[in-house]
């Protein structure tokens, strides 16, 4: 097959003054470019990196015109916009190409946390209490106090549409209103987006990475897979990825924040597969599978959860990323693939495999 890799690099990515200094955490480096080529490679595939801009220089219509891809190999984050991931998408879309991954509607959805949220909600998957900010002097949300006119419980803020923890920090972690007011403040003026609030779990967190396609199910019968505890037999999971966060509590609050995922990847912790017994890990597998289905997802994605240690660890779904890192080596679904005994080269082929089987390619 003629694959063409399409991927935004940092070094590409614009600049401005007063850009905030995480704004482009979620692009690529040349390195996981060259590492997807040679994986591609490896199976016997042509592979040529492609910068993903419409725009001169890069021009990426003209030049996807004139290379003539079997399929893409898409893991363009984009740079603008809060549908910006699905952007690719819908021009590949446009020049009728195929390429992997969840398509555009999905990719915008899942970018949306609030939005992703609401359609968990609906199909009654657990996901924290939350509510949206706009501005700052917004009223809270009656079901967010107590009694007394307090936070009922501890907050989390984060903007509503990032990617790689970017705003998470120690800080994010709110317990009075004024501190809730003040992040807010400091989210909308960083990222100038609605900030997502939502109710801190308190606990372990975990991942749950998945490759495959579940065949169309309505509603009725995702609802029957949760209470039966089934899992679709069209996915494959890998270990379970849990961070060791307590490594770290002093200054990163417990949480899997950004500064761990940019700047202490060579010193932060984790565990994979992760330390629980099989019920809880089987019910993570189940909640993600269903998270998968309900969001439309294709070919893969990871499920982020926290654990409620104040509730026997029960599991509430944060996001799902229908467009993991897949960075060799640092990216958590490689680590997954690793703990499993497969190769990056592996990992990145079963990937490409289901996408040209659902094309009706193989």
């Amino acid at each position: 097959m003629r694959v063409a890799v399409l991927a935004n690099l940092k070094i590409n990515a614009p600049t401005w003054d007063g850009m905030p200094p995480d704004r482009w955490d979620d692009l690529d480096s040349e390195k996981t470019t060259k590492a997807l080529i040679a994986a591609l490679e490896s199976a016997g595939h042509s592979a040529e990196f492609f910068e993903a801009q419409i725009t001169p220089p890069y021009n990426l219509i003209e030049r996807l015109s004139a290379y003539k891809p079997d399929i893409c190999f898409n893991i363009a984050e984009s740079h603008f916009g809060d549908g910006r991931e699905a952007q690719i998408p819908a021009v590949l879309e446009m020049l009728r190409i195929p390429y992997t991954g969840s398509q555009v509607m999905t990719l915008a959805l899942a970018l949306d946390k609030p939005m992703t949220k609401r359609i968990l909600h609906y199909h009654g998957l657990p996901t924290p209490e939350f509510q949206v900010f706009e501005r700052v002097d917004e009223p809270i949300d009656e079901d967010l106090l107590d009694d007394s006119g307090e936070l009922r419980y501890p907050l989390f803020v984060k903007p509503s549409s990032e990617g790689t923890s970017m705003g998470v920090s120690a800080s994010s972690i709110v317990r009075t209103i004024p501190e809730l007011r003040e992040q807010v403040a400091l989210q909308l003026a960083r990222y100038r987006e609605a900030v997502l609030v939502e109710h801190y779990i308190a606990g372990r967190e975990a991942m749950v990475g998945m490759i495959g396609n579940i065949k169309a199910t309505d509603a009725r019968k995702i609802n029957e897979r949760l209470i039966q505890r089934v899992l679709p037999a069209e996915l494959t999971f890998l270990p379970i990825l849990e961070m060791d966060t307590h490594a770290h509590a002093a200054t990163e609050g417990d949480i899997y924040t950004s500064r761990m995922k940019t700047q202490m990847v060579d010193e932060y912790r984790y565990f994979c597969p992760a330390p629980m017994d099989d019920e809880l890990a089987h019910d993570l597998r189940v909640l993600a599978a269903a998270t998968f289905r309900v969001t439309g997802c294709m070919d893969v994605a990871r499920v982020d959860f926290r654990l409620d240690a104040l509730n026997g660890d029960k599991p509430y779904i944060l996001e799902i990323n229908p467009l993991p890192g897949l960075s060799p080596g640092f990216s958590d679904l490689c680590l997954q693939a690793m703990a499993a005994g497969w190769s990056h080269e592996q990992l990145i082929n079963a990937i490409l495999n289901q996408a040209l089987e659902r094309y009706q390619m193989m």
